[in-house]
C-alpha cells in the first residue's frame, strides 16, 4: 500500500502531547515542529488517527514540499504534483494559505496561483475544459515558511476537538482537545479517583471518563474523508468496528464533577449522556469553599474562571486564596490547575512542581502542576 506523509497539528505547547499520542498508537516520527507533528502512514492510517488522536487539532496529508520564491515555481511545482489520483472530476477544491518569512508574502495570491495549477492538472488528465465541482470538498492548504511551499489536504473536515457530545455549553468552554492534554499531562488513570471543582459543561471529566473507557474521540463525528473515493469505505468500517470493540466497559471509574451553578451541572450531565460517560462521573452543585474530598490520593484537575470568564482582578485573588485554604490540607493530593493568572503561585501561596505554558483559544494560559505523593502499590 502506498506510503504517505501525514501531519498532526497541535496547539502550541501540546506538540510532544501528540507525538507521545501517536507513538502509543504505533508511528514512528519523522519530526516535530512547532505545531506540527510528521509522521508516516497509509489511507488506513488516515482512518486511524482521526478517530484516536484526542489531543491533536487536525490530520492533514502532505501531498508536497518544495522551494518556491516566484510565482511561476509554485504554479510548475503544484501543478506536478499527483491531484488527478486523489480529487475526482467532480471535486471541490478549498484552497487556504499562509505565508511566514517568505518572498511570496501575498496569501491571496498564492492561494490563486495554486487553485489554478490543481484545475489546470484536473482538466488535463480529465479531457475537459471546465470542472463542474459539486461533489466532495478537498480543503487544501498552501503554507510557506522560508520560502519552502508545503501543500496539504485536511483529512479531519470539522476540527478534532468537535467530538460530537457537546450538546449544552457554557460561556469560554474549555475546548475538548486541550482538556484531554491536560488529563495526559497529568498523574492520573483510570484506576485513581479525579476531581473537577470548576466543571462548567464538563469537559474535562467527560474527556477523562472518555480515556478511562478507552472510547475513541472521533466515533460520533464524521471526517472529511469519509465523503472521498480514495478511502475504500471497507477501511473505514474496520477501523470504526475495531474502535467499538476496544471500548472498556468493565473497569469500575470514579470521577466527581462540580460547579457552583445548577445550570452549568444540568449542562454536564447532558454532555455525559451524549458522550455515553455519564456512569463513571458524579456530579453536584457545590461551591468551591464547600468542597470535601475523601477520597485519598486524589487527583485534581481544574480549570477555575479566569479572564473572559471572570475579568475583576480582585474576584480572581479571593478565588484564589480560597483554593489555598480548600485544598492545602490534603497532602496526598496531585493538584493541576489552568489559567490565565500569572500571579497565580504568589495568591496561592506555593510555587508549583512545574507549569506549562499553553493557549486556551487565543488566550495565553499556564499549566500549574503540584504533585502528590504517590499511593501505595
Amino acid at each position: 500500500m502506498e506510503t504517505l506523509t501525514l501531519l498532526a497539528t497541535a496547539t502550541f505547547g501540546l506538540e510532544s502531547v501528540v507525538k507521545r499520542e501517536l507513538e502509543q498508537l504505533g508511528y514512528d516520527i519523522i519530526s516535530v515542529d512547532n505545531g506540527r507533528v510528521l509522521f508516516n502512514g497509509t489511507y488506513r492510517d488516515i482512518v486511524k488517527t482521526n478517530l484516536w488522536l484526542r489531543t491533536a487539532d487536525r490530520v492533514l496529508w502532505v501531498i508536497g514540499e518544495f522551494k518556491a520564491t516566484t510565482f511561476d515555481q509554485l504554479y510548475d511545482q503544484t501543478k506536478r504534483l499527483s491531484w488527478p489520483s486523489i480529487i475526482p472530476k467532480n471535486g471541490t477544491t478549498i484552497v487556504n494559505g499562509k505565508s511566514v518569512k517568505s518572498k511570496l508574502f501575498s496569501i491571496s495570491d498564492c492561494q490563486k496561483i495554486v487553485k489554478k495549477a490543481i484545475v489546470d492538472k484536473l482538466m488535463f488528465a480529465h479531457k475537459v475544459h471546465w470542472l463542474k465541482e459539486d461533489g466532495p470538498t478537498y480543503s487544501i492548504q498552501v503554507s510557506l515558511l522560508k520560502d519552502i511551499a508545503t501543500i496539504t489536504i485536511d483529512t479531519s473536515g470539522t476540527g478534532l476537538h468537535k467530538r460530537g457530545y457537546r450538546v449544552e455549553t457554557v460561556e469560554a468552554p474549555l475546548k475538548e482537545t486541550l482538556a484531554a492534554a491536560l488529563i495526559q499531562l497529568s498523574y492520573w488513570n483510570k484506576d485513581r479517583v479525579l476531581y473537577d471543582t470548576f466543571c462548567g459543561s464538563g469537559t474535562i471529566p467527560i474527556e477523562a471518563a472518555m480515556i478511562g473507557r478507552n472510547i475513541a474521540p472521533g466515533l460520533n463525528r464524521d471526517f472529511a474523508f469519509k465523503a472521498w473515493d480514495i478511502i475504500p469505505n471497507d477501511i473505514i468500517k474496520e477501523e470504526t468496528k475495531k474502535a467499538y470493540q476496544a471500548i472498556d466497559y468493565d473497569s469500575d471509574i470514579h470521577i466527581y464533577a462540580s460547579d457552583i451553578s445548577e445550570e452549568n451541572l444540568h449542562k454536564a450531565e447532558e454532555n455525559a449522556i451524549e458522550a455515553g460517560v455519564d456512569d463513571c462521573i458524579t456530579f453536584s452543585v457545590s461551591d468551591i469553599k464547600d468542597i470535601v474530598i475523601d477520597q485519598p490520593y486524589p487527583i485534581v484537575i481544574s480549570n477555575p474562571p479566569y479572564g473572559e470568564r471572570l475579568m475583576d482582578e480582585g474576584a480572581i485573588i479571593s478565588l484564589t486564596k480560597t483554593m489555598k485554604q480548600v485544598f492545602s490540607p490534603y497532602q496526598t493530593a496531585s493538584l493541576y490547575f489552568l489559567t490565565s493568572f500569572q500571579k497565580f503561585e504568589q495568591y496561592y501561596g506555593k510555587k508549583a512542581d512545574r507549569r506549562r505554558k499553553l493557549y486556551n483559544g487565543r488566550i495565553e494560559v499556564w499549566y500549574y502542576q503540584y504533585y502528590g505523593p504517590r499511593p501505595p502499590l
